[in-house]
């Protein structure tokens, strides 16, 4: 039934979004999904024609009934008697609209969404309208907007598209006409070598008859075909040439037409650039191969052009090629245009294939220089001595190894660490003293990384030693303990033993876990500390450390002398003329040591003999020499009295020197303790360090605060009353040793001022009484004076302000830094002396001491060195040497023990005795 527009019972609606029915359901209200759908149906099925004309008012007047749609069609009038949604929702557009229809004359999908609001519909559903609406002309106007192709791809894309795609064409075609020719001009060669063949054996049957013999393929004929074949080279050639060119000069628009445009997809040209950066990075041969392939391709083309323009063979023209690339003078003998135009591209391309070949093999020995220069290279050596790490204390240690190989003729030491190699080179050609024939060699790299491990030879090596870092002590143990990881994977094992130079004992129980039996440790801060102690209490005694142990003179060794076995330990002390034995390795007890063991103690097989020495191959056992000890004149215990020790600073450990030294004090002894930490703050820092107060039996503690180079704060101490005064590198400072010296050396310096002007003037004033010198009558004599009424300590962590200190002969030092390096260098060449040297340190046990000489001896008494030995002995003590009255160092492992001397009471001797 048809709909009129001016029908009275169905009046227009003055909605004029007519054209989109609110009530379609194909596009309903707040679905963008399903708006774009409907709108994509209605693309596709849509009779309306779209137009580009220019917009026009839309006048709602009467229509002519016959021109309308007819009820039941998918338009919707919005009217009273229109069709229900179902039912518009279910018929299908009409086929066609004439494009000429007068209805339709300048429309556009254009949608005005106010009259709903003007009648007043409700703001909700006008909004909603309003939206579905907008929603989908934008869909309209970008479906206008990609089209298709004509709107995919812009016209210079296509026509450019076009000429590629013909090219390859074209270039296809050539190619399959160029083999088709190749193959007819074989097959024409076999043919004229078949009928020569024929053409023999008949003349030799005399059938030939020269008037019926035909020539297979006629001169003309060859010719046009040796010519067709020939441009079909040329024209080869250059297409191989161009193809690739124009390919790449295309590949980003060629990948953007067969990718949508929306598309996030990487360009072709972005992936073959990235693939050939790979490819370049990644494999090592991938630099000689493209020069081999770009070479081959240059000869490939080079020929086919030449066979195109010369009248050569194929094989011919690819020689004549060759010697165009090798030889850039040989093109100077081509005759005619082509064959010039030819020669000169093959001479130009081979020139820029021997300049990538220069510039190859000029990277190539580049590269290997500074893979040497930084180095990179792998060590091949073994039983070498390898060091991990960098640090102040390296200088003192190389000497120390080169000393040690001195005997050898000279060792090997190779040094790792995460520092260029030039400027380790640089710092090790500064040090000042000799290497005696030791070579160092110098890499680059991490002690983490295994791969850099195994580059210098670690599996080889004859001891590793691993340094600790300068900075915080905690991350300096925590990087030592992840190199002992590092040494103990490594795959092939190891042939010698780990040294690990740690800063804080209470790491050394984890890196021994770790490393097992591998692993000897030396606690560089408990050391000096122990070293320090022993030193104030007996001043002296820092020099003969340093003689022990350096190698410089006499250290220990140990080793077996099977001449010796049944013999007493009493009898092998005096069968060494050029050695001081001074325990015994028992093999009984599992390799224990025994420092100074009992007199009646037997060697027995497979038992090592400990000595100090000069070197390993300077002692021998010889016969026993006739010796009578005698008598000591008189036996007594030295009594302890109460000392009066001042700490200058606060030390990282020092709650374990308060515990070791009061374990060698006498009671009632007093430690003040004077720094800059608050007092309210110190116990609990003791406390946490692991210090109990309960266990103090012969200290107390007395606390003042102040700075330690400031000079009223030192003047508020009782500076002339201690026994000892030990000035710390402070814990505030130790990161820097320069300017912890400093601080030092300052400390030392108002601390001897300050005690020279407190002294008595006859005190002072002792020229006539003492020998003229250099620093009579200076400050710095009085500050000797002052030296004779008390001992102080400093803690120098550089070697070099050590002469300083040797000079002024103010006070009786210790060079940490050093110290640590020697007792490193020695464990690394014997791994045993470590726990020589650990008894040594400890509360308990053997320790090293000086006693005055009229213990063992007379006034005037005439004796060698043998029997004092042996008067030792009555001592439970082992004398290793002696300091004369006139002497300023000790000497340690005299040469000629049997050679007798009247001694004096103001001589010392130098003994290993056990602790009181």
């Amino acid at each position: 039934m048809a709909m009129s527009l001016d029908s009275e019972s169905s009046p227009p609606a003055l909605n004029r979004d007519w054209f989109f029915s609110a009530t379609n359901p194909s596009f309903p209200s707040g679905s963008a999904g399903n708006v774009n759908r409907g709108q994509k149906a209605r693309r596709k099925s849509s009779a309306f024609p779209v137009t580009e004309w220019a917009s026009k008012p839309y006048l709602r007047e009467a229509r002519p009934q016959q021109r309308l749609p007819t009820a039941g069609t998918w338009m919707s009038f919005g009217s009273s008697v229109s069709t229900s949604p179902a039912t518009s929702a279910a018929t299908e557009p009409p086929a066609a609209i004439p494009r000429g229809d007068l209805r339709y004359a300048g429309l556009r999908r254009k949608v005005r969404f106010d009259t709903r609001e003007e009648k007043g519909e409700g703001k909700g559903a006008g909004d909603a309208s309003a939206v579905t609406n907008e929603m989908v002309a934008e869909a309209a106007s970008e479906g206008r907007r990609k089209g298709f192709w004509a709107r995919l791809v812009d016209r210079r894309m296509r026509v450019q598209v076009s000429v590629a795609i013909f090219a390859a064409l074209v270039l296809l075609c050539f190619t399959s006409v160029l083999q088709k020719n190749f193959l007819l001009n074989i097959q024409v060669n076999l043919l004229q070598d078949q009928l020569s063949k024929q053409k023999l054996r008949l003349q030799k049957c005399d059938l030939y008859d020269p008037e019926y013999y035909v020539e297979a393929v006629p001169p003309v004929t060859s010719y046009l075909l040796q010519k067709s074949l020939k441009n079909s080279a040329l024209f080869a050639s250059l297409a191989m040439l161009c193809f690739p060119l124009l390919v790449l000069r295309h590949l980003d628009k060629i990948s953007r037409f067969w990718k949508s445009s929306d598309s996030e997809e990487i360009s072709l040209n972005k992936q073959l650039a990235y693939k050939v950066d790979v490819f370049l990075s990644v494999y090592p041969f991938s630099k000689p191969l493209t020069l081999l392939l770009a070479t081959l391709l240059l000869l490939c083309l080079g020929g086919l052009a030449l066979f195109g323009v010369t009248d050569g063979t194929l094989a011919d023209c690819m020689w004549l090629s060759w010697t165009y690339v090798a030889d850039s003078g040989n093109h100077a003998n081509s005759v005619g245009t082509g064959p010039k135009l030819v020669s000169v591209s093959i001479t130009f391309g081979g020139m820029l294939i021997f300049a990538m070949m220069l510039g190859l093999v000029s990277d190539a020995i580049s590269e290997k220089f500074d893979s040497l220069r930084k180095g990179r290279s792998e060590v091949i050596e073994k039983n070498h001595t390898l060091i991990l790490g960098w640090s102040d204390k390296l200088g003192s240690l190389l000497n120390q190894l080169a000393i040690a190989n001195e005997n050898l003729g000279g060792g090997i030491v190779v040094v790792m660490a995460e520092r260029d190699k030039e400027e380790m080179e640089l710092d090790i050609a500064k040090m000042e003293f000799d290497f005696r024939g030791t070579s160092v060699i110098c890499r680059s790299g991490s002690p983490l990384i295994l791969a850099d491990l195994k580059k210098v030879s670690v599996s080889k090596a004859h001891a590793i030693i691993v340094l600790a870092e300068d900075g915080n002590a905690d991350l300096s143990d925590a990087r030592a303990l992840r190199t002992v990881l590092s040494l103990t994977g490594v795959k092939d094992g190891l042939k010698g033993h780990i040294v690990v130079e740690l800063s804080d004992i209470d790491n050394e129980v984890l890196v021994k876990l770790v490393g097992g039996d591998l692993v000897e440790t030396v606690v560089a801060h408990d050391v000096i500390g122990r070293l320090m102690i022993q030193c104030a209490r007996q001043p002296g005694l820092a020099q003969i450390w340093e003689d022990i142990l350096g190698f410089e003179n006499c250290e220990f060794y140990i080793k077996k002398w099977p001449q010796l076995y049944g013999l007493q330990f009493e009898e092998v002390l005096i069968s060494f003329p050029d050695a001081v034995p001074c325990g015994i390795k028992v093999s009984a007890l599992g390799g224990k040591i025994i420092l100074n063991p009992d007199d009646h103690y037997v060697l027995q097989e497979e038992d090592e003999v400990l000595v100090i020495a000069e070197d390993d191959d300077t002692y021998a056992p010889s016969t026993l020499p006739k010796v009578y000890g005698g008598h000591l004149p008189r036996d007594f215990t030295i009594p302890k009295s109460p000392e009066k020790i001042l700490f200058c600073g606060w030390r990282r450990d020092i709650e374990d020197m308060i515990m070791v030294l009061d374990a060698f004090l006498a009671p009632e002894s007093e430690l003040w303790m004077f720094n800059e930490v608050p007092e309210s703050d110190r116990e609990k820092k003791l406390i946490d360090g692991g210090l109990d107060f309960i266990r103090l039996e012969n200290i107390s503690l007395v606390h003042r605060e102040g700075n330690a180079v400031i000079r009223r704060h030192l003047e508020s101490l009782p500076l002339e009353s201690f026994d000892s005064i030990l000035i710390l590198a402070d814990e505030s400072v130790e990161d820097s040793a320069m300017q912890a010296d400093s601080r030092s050396l300052a400390t030392l310096l108002l601390i001897r001022d300050i005690q020279a002007r407190r002294l008595p003037f006859k005190e002072a004033m002792v020229s006539h009484i003492h020998p003229v010198s250099f620093f009579q009558g200076s400050w710095i004599g009085e500050m000797q004076q002052a030296s004779d009424n008390s001992v102080i300590i400093s803690e120098i962590l550089d070697p070099r302000t050590k002469n300083l200190l040797t000079m002024s002969k103010i006070s009786d030092y210790v060079l940490s830094n050093e110290l640590v390096s020697m007792a490193l260098a020695m464990v690394a060449e014997d791994r045993q002396i470590n726990d020589v040297l650990e008894e040594l340190f400890a509360e308990e046990g053997n320790e090293m001491q000086i006693r005055s000489s009229d213990l063992y001896l007379r006034e005037e008494e005439e004796l060698n060195f043998y029997e004092i030995i042996l008067r030792g002995r009555q001592r439970k003590e082992i004398v290793i040497g002696y300091r004369l009255a006139d002497a300023e160092r000790a000497v340690i492992n005299p040469p000629a023990k049997d050679a007798r001397r009247k001694w004096s009471y103001k001589d010392v001797f130098i003994v290993i005795t056990v602790k009181d």
